[in-house]
């Protein structure tokens, strides 16, 4: 049995081609600024300002205005006829205050679909809203007999 020429070409050009299909492919969507960046950024002393122009603007903001800034990072394989699965996941959330000064740096992974934090730098300890037990302690010298008593 003699193979043409031609099949053997077809079959030289078709062999790579279906080896290609058997590896993983990988594309990354988003940014996240390098921690060499991030290690500029000091908490209490870089403003809103500052900020854009050390690691640039963010795609994502918080809801309330100047609350926050979101860098959203993540990495996806590819491999063949497979859905695409993501294999990383990287949230850098920045925390800004009233003055739109930096309170907060935040590093998050998602690891086996739990968010999990990865860094974490704040300087300001005090408390910014009231417990359960503490507001729960705050009313009771509010109530009066009075009020617990209905005609």
């Amino acid at each position: 049995m003699k193979i043409s020429r031609r099949r053997i070409v077809a079959l030289a050009l078709a062999a790579p081609l279906a080896l290609a299909a058997c590896t993983a492919t990988y594309r990354n969507h988003g940014y996240i600024p390098p921690e060499e960046d991030l290690a500029q950024v000091v908490v209490g002393q870089t403003t809103q300002g500052d900020l854009e122009g050390l690691i640039g603007k963010p795609s994502a903001q918080g809801l309330l205005a100047g609350s926050g800034w979101y860098y959203v990072g993540s990495r996806w394989e590819f491999y063949g006829p497979r859905q695409p699965r993501e294999v990383n996941r990287q949230v850098v959330a920045v925390s800004f205050d009233e003055s739109s000064t930096v309170t907060n740096v935040e590093r998050f992974g998602l690891e086996r679909g739990q968010v999990v934090v990865l860094s974490r730098r704040v300087t300001d300890t005090g408390v910014t809203s009231l417990g359960l037990i503490r507001q729960l302690m705050g009313n009771v010298g509010r109530v009066q007999a009075g009020d617990l008593l209905t005609d």
